[in-house]
Order: C-alpha cells, then structure tokens, then sequence
C-alpha cells in the first residue's frame, strides 16, 4: 500500500494504482473522457489533467501511478486551467444541438461543461463537419459530435473481440468508422451506446422517442438467455422505451447483450393478443376472461371424461417463469396427468432418468475467467450466452487454452488452441477418442463398457492435444452447449463429455436452451421427475407430439419455431380435440390449431423469477402494467385452478408461489455429475447429406423473433441452406443458387450459400426461422437437388 494525499486527504491505496482509481475510491471526483474502469487506459482526451507536487506540469491523472509520499491535488490553480483549456478545445468543432440531441440529460460532455467550460466561445472559424455512417439498424451515428475518446475503439478490441471500429487521419481529420464501410455486426455492439460520453452514437431504435428524465426505472433480469443478465427497463407512460445493463459483477458486469438490449422492440409487434379469444364452430369471438376460463376448463373435462386424463399434455416455454411453471406442473399433477415437458427443442431424451439436478453451469460466471482450458463441446457460446462468451474470451487472454468440438466451424470472438469440427453424429466419435487419450494419459481404469466402446477408436493429433491440455490444466470445464442439447445423440455426447471431464479432473458445465431451464428442472415441469426430484411417469415433448394427444395447454409456445420438429408438432396440435394457448401473440397458425387463446404479459409485465445456470433464483417485478387485457400467466393459472376446483390456489402474490416452490425443490445441487451409462454404440455417418439445424441467436423466443431490429442483423439467419465448396462441386451448385431440399419426402425450395465452416457432406438448414417449419426434423438426412 502506498500512502498519498488528494487534496490534503490522506489515503492509503494500493501499490501502482492509478490516480484517477486512488480519487475514485475516496469519492474525489475528477472530470475524465476517454477513461473506464473496464478499459485499457488511452490518456488521449486530457480531462483529467491533476497537479502533483514537484512536478512541472499537470499530468494525466488516469495514465499516472501512485507512488508512496505523492502529493496530488485536483482542484489548484494549475489543476483547474489544464482543465478548463481541455474543455475549451474539446468545444470547438462540437456542434450546438442539445436540443435535438439523444444524449441529451445523460451526456458527460454536458455535465463536465458545466463545471469546467466558458460561457462564451473564442472560436470563429470553421467548424469540423463529419458526414454520418450507416453501421446498421442498432447504432445511430451523429461522427460530428465525436470527442475521439476511442471507447468505442477499446471495447471493440478488449471486450466484444472484433475490432469493428477504428481510427483513421490525425489531428481534425481523424475519423472513427468502419473498415470499408461495413455495418457493425458483433452481438455485443450495443454497448458503445451506453460507453459514448456524448451523443455521437446513440441507440437506432430509442432515437427521438424521449428523454431520460421523462423515464421510469426498473430494475429486472434478461429472459433470452441461461445466466439472466441484470437489466434495467426505461418506461414512459406505461411503456417500454429501452433497456439498459444493471451493473451486476458476478454476472454480467456492466454489458448486455444485443438480443437483451433491443429485443424489448418485439413487446410492440403488431401480433399482441390483447383479449381473451375462443372459436366456437369455426368463427373466432373476443371475450371476457371469466368466460374464457370457464370454456377452456370445459373443453379440457369434455376430454378427460371422453379419453381420460393421461390424453392432456402441456408444453411450457423454457423461458417461462418458476411462478408459471410451477403452476402449470401442479395443476396438470392435480388433474392427474404427467404429460407435462418444458425440452421442446431436445430430441434425444433417453438419459433422462439419470440426468443431474438441473442443468448447471457447475461453477459461478466470474470462475470461467480463471479456468486454464475450456473445452467447447456442441457450442456457439458467442452467439448462444454472449454473456457468458467475453467471460471465456477472458480467460483465453489470460492464457487459458480454449478447444471446441463443433458440427460448425463457428467464428469466436477468443482464440481456438485446438477444434475439431465434424458432422453431428462424428461428434460422439471424436469425443470417445478425446476420452480414450485421457485414458492413457492418466491410466486410469475403464469404466464398465468403455473398453469395447472404444476399441476401434484411433485418436489423431488434434484429439491427443485436446486431452493433454484438459489433463494439465490446474482447472479446467468442459462445456456442453445449447446446439449439443439439441442433437439427436444427446446422450452419449453428455455421457462422454462428462466421462472426459471426470478423467482430466474438470468441472462439467451445460449452457442450456431457454433462459429458465433450470427453473424448469427445479419445479418439475418434466414428465419424469415432480418438484423436489420425486420420480414420475409421463410422455416427453417428442413422444407427445409423435404419438398425438387429445388436448393440448400451450405455455408461450409456438410449436412451428420451438420444437424439434416442427411439422410432427403442428400435426400434433391440429389433430388435437383441444388446444388451449397461453400467449403474449397471436398468429393465424395459431388460430388454425387453437381453441382457446388466452393473452399472457411477457417478462416486462409480470413479477416472476428465473433460476439462472450458476443456480441463482432472481427475481423482478413487473416494468409496466399488462397491455389490454393481458393478464401475468401465474395469475391465470392460479384462478384456472380455482375453477377446476383444486387445493392450494390461493396464492396473493407471485412470492407466495415463488417461496413455495422454492421450498419443495429443496436442496440444490450444481455438481452435473451423471451415473456413468455407456454409449450403446459409436454413431456411424449419414449416407446421405446430413442437416445441421443450427438455432440461431435471434430465433429463440416469440419476443426476440419480434423484434424488427434484430431481425435487420446480419446474424438474423433466414431459411437457406449453407454448404462448403466441396459438397457445392459435388452437386454442381453456385453460391446463390435455388436448390430443393428434400427431407422425407417433403420438398422446399431455397437459397444456398457457400461456406467454409461447414464439415463434409454436411448443410447447415437454421430452425426457428420462417420458411422451414415444414420439415420434420433439426437433424436428419437431406437430399438437394438443382431441378425445381
């Protein structure tokens, strides 16, 4: 510790620590630009020029090292005209539109002006002009306001990763922009919104629609997601205007993804069901809620009384909230049935009686930074849990070897030591050759199984290098991601990958679908397991859909974009006697299948609580008043259980449920271990094309599918099919082509792309988007064909 002044303030602070950090801590405020506590110190802007004694001139507080005996003094004589002179010059090219400017209220160059700039300019000559740039439908550029603290510059390259910003020219022609005029495309990038101090970049969606002091606050948690991102939503007369980051460290620091930013644009699409709606014949009627209720509670005993109760099923949107799935497990308990499942998208449940707990991260978010080897196993972790991505990139700059075994070769924003990039079913091959490395490496008996399982397994170099990174590793994770969850071979790529982190000593975490997975473990809404991890017996989400149900409840689900496979689904729903539909939206699909429509608040209109992957249970209350006659689910699975006339629904508030959940789930455990089950056999390659169903970042919920900026992205993938040259070649195709995809038997027609990152043999055709529900299956052979 060094002991120093500020201003005749005697403090003790640590060793090396800059000045501006020493004035911080002991609440000294000192007036700075270009200076964050999350960024690389760049000492360009001069506003936080300070005095120290002994020293001839002022120096730059935020680039000057504490030093034991200093003397510092932020507000003399010398002090004050340093920075009154930075302020004068950093006024002279900025343009005089406050009034019409976004930052308006919340900028820094305001509020420092205020302190330490001249009522009367001194400067006549020409103003700098700087012409706008179009860097896409997120960030709004006013350049002329530029200040060129480089923040914008500095998160790029330290935090998102992916220098999309820069500098170009000296003096009054540097400019920051884009290299060769390309939009900024990183799902992070809506961060320099808040790290601009002026109004240079401003939110594209928020500008011109109000002013920060007209804004309520509320403080809530992220809901695309598994590690609920800490976010404060911005209202205005009962609506949400913008979203902004909660600084929350163990979390998500002070970023916020895109898909968390902007996603709160799809709460004013157009498809909001307002009202209660029922069909009667064929003819949709609004109606009033008691009405409604009472005709779903009909609907669902005509069909208990004609087929029994082991006929309803209900599927619950992994992103639903603990008070709602609770409720919807313990109604659908009460009346009997077990058919309840929140795993839409999964297609392999086969380990599911043995599954962990919940699937967790095993370890909390800041731990990943510390971690000396990751390995990626079925993960697009950047796009997936951007949150949970610049934790990894972290720890891959402090040194940490990061490895990946993927369908695709993803684009990372960290550096990849080792990849192996396979089709799906190779995939459970190469990590049976990872597990058969570590095996020797660290002579460790086979368990039961293992020995012929592997017995024709040969590990290749980058397999070898793979298991000797993770066996050296003082601590090391090996993440099972949320493309992995949605595989066909599910199962032996979790029993493997937990038998490779057992052999290497690493810790097994999942990063699931939904940004409520966990919760939904925890509460029960599994066909296996009750709340508090009692064994059950119903049909999962896939046997439900394959062998067809009589009735149908929908938690904010819409089976064409958030199952598995989407054609069997909407089968399903359609053949089904009756349907009843929680949701925020409604689409003509739905009216075809639905009998009941029943409006429920998304996140931003409810109180609820969402289990997160480190196993927090964070809770947030309701930012405005449900629109219309939109109610919170919790509260219409509450009365519905009222009507049907079932013990322990008399719930006052969210908590009340909440607690009581909570309670039942009883202790939790965040190990991932799993009994070792193994494999029957090794995958053996399609013959045929095989169909990567890659779920992209703006496709995982009927919000974030809403939102038309996102949607404007370049990650928002659209129906297509993207394959590599050589698989191009094979069937004469070129890039931009129309080519028929044909899987069992169904036909569609679509555009292809050329690609590298896609494996032999293999196209990557996205699920969730518009244009491909009519197929049956994520991951299948395909056939593609140049003839219409």
């Amino acid at each position: 510790m060094a002991n120093i002044e500020i201003n005749g303030k005697p403090l003790q602070v640590a060793d090396g620590a800059m000045v501006i950090e020493a004035a911080d801590s002991a609440g000294i405020t000192i007036p700075r630009f270009c200076y964050h506590k999350k960024l690389s110190v760049a000492a360009n802007c001069r506003m936080c020029l300070v005095e120290i004694e002994k020293v001839a001139k002022p120096v730059p507080a935020c680039a000057t090292p504490v030093t034991d005996g200093m003397k510092i003094f932020t507000k003399s004589t010398m002090a004050l005209e340093a920075q009154q002179s930075v302020m004068e010059f950093l006024l002279i090219n900025h343009p005089l539109d406050c009034p019409i400017c976004d930052q308006g209220g919340e900028c820094e160059l305001q509020d420092i002006a205020v302190g330490f700039g001249q009522d009367v300019s001194r400067y006549h000559e020409q103003k700098r002009v700087v012409a706008d740039k179009d860097i896409g439908p997120l960030i709004a550029t006013e350049m002329t306001r530029c200040i060129h603290c480089t923040r914008c510059v500095r998160f790029g390259q330290e935090i998102a990763g992916i220098m999309e910003l820069g500098a170009t020219g000296r003096g009054d022609n540097m400019r920051i922009g884009t290299y060769v005029e390309r939009t900024v495309a990183s799902e992070m990038s809506g961060n320099v919104i808040d790290l601009c101090p002026v109004g240079a970049l401003t939110s594209k969606p928020y500008r011109y629609t109000g002013r920060p002091w007209e804004n309520d606050q509320t403080k809530s948690i992220a809901s695309h997601d598994c590690l609920g991102s800490n976010i404060q939503i911005e209202t205005r007369r009962n609506q949400v205007m913008r979203v902004l980051p909660e600084d929350n460290e163990s979390i998500n620091e002070m970023w916020l993804s895109d898909r968390d930013r902007f996603s709160y644009l799809g709460l004013k699409h157009e498809d909001r069901l307002q009202s209660p709606m029922i069909k009667q014949g064929n003819v949709w009627k609004k109606t009033d809620w008691q009405t409604a209720l009472n005709y779903a509670f009909e609907g669902l005993k005509t069909v208990i009384n004609k087929d029994g109760v082991e006929n309803i099923g209900a599927l619950v949107s992994p992103s639903a909230t603990v008070e709602e799935m609770y409720l919807t497990q313990k109604i659908m308990r009460a009346i009997g049935s077990n058919n309840i499942d929140h795993r839409l998208r999964q297609a392999d449940f086969s380990d599911q009686d043995i599954a962990p707990q919940f699937p967790a991260l095993g370890q909390s978010l800041t731990d990943l930074e510390n971690n000396d080897a990751v390995l990626l196993v079925g993960s697009w972790i950047r796009k997936d849990q951007p949150i949970a991505a610049h934790r990894i990139r972290m720890a891959s700059l402090n040194g940490a070897k990061i490895m990946a075994v993927n369908p695709v070769d993803y684009d990372f924003n960290f550096a990849i030591e080792e990849k192996v990039i396979t089709s799906p079913a190779e995939m459970v091959n190469s990590l049976a050759a990872i597990t058969k490395a570590l095996l020797s490496l660290t002579g460790s008996s086979a368990a039961e199984g293992l020995d012929a399982l592997l017995s024709n397994i040969k590990a290749n170099d980058a397999h070898l290098e793979i298991a000797k990174h993770l066996h050296s590793a003082e601590k090391a994770t090996v993440i099972l991601g949320t493309q992995a969850m949605l595989q066909p071979q599910l199962a032996d790529l979790r029993a493997l990958s937990n038998m490779i982190a057992e052999l290497s000593g690493a810790t097994m975490s999942t990063l699931s679908d939904g940004a409520n997975a966990a919760g939904a473990y925890l509460t029960g809404v599994l066909p296996n397991r009750l709340c508090g991890g009692e064994s059950s017996n119903g049909k999962t989400a896939n046997e439900m859909f394959t062998n067809g149900m009589n009735a149908f409840v929908l938690l904010d689900v819409e089976p064409e974009f958030d199952t598995a496979s989407p054609s069997t689904a909407m089968k399903a729903v359609n053949d089904a006697d009756f349907v009843i539909s929680m949701t925020p939206y409604v689409t003509e699909e739905m009216k075809a299948y639905a009998d009941v429509l029943l409006p429920i608040s998304p996140s931003s209109e409810t109180s609820g609580t969402y289990v997160n992957a480190e196993g927090a249970w964070q809770s947030f209350a309701g930012a405005v008043t449900p629109l219309a006659e939109t109610r919170p689910a919790w509260k219409v699975l509450r009365v519905l259980g009222n009507i049907f006339e079932l013990e322990g629904f008399d719930y006052i508030t969210s908590e009340d449920v909440r607690d009581e959940a909570k309670q039942q789930a009883g202790t939790m455990d965040s190990s991932n271990k799993m009994q070792w089950r193994c494999p029957k056999a090794l995958a053996k390659d399609a013959e045929n094309i095989q169909r990567i169903g890659v779920l992209p970042i703006y496709a995982v919920d009927s919000v974030v599918r809403r939102s038309d900026a996102l949607q404007q992205t370049d990650d928002a993938l659209s129906a297509c099919v993207i394959i590599n040259a050589e698989l191009a070649k094979q069937n004469n195709i070129q890039d931009e082509d129309n080519v028929v995809v044909i899987q069992n038997k169904t036909k569609l027609k679509l555009r292809v792309y050329i690609e590298d990152s896609i494996p032999d043999n293999c196209a990557v055709i996205p699920q969730g988007v518009q244009g491909v529900e009519v197929f049956d299956s994520a991951y299948s052979e395909i056939t593609l064909s140049t003839k219409s």
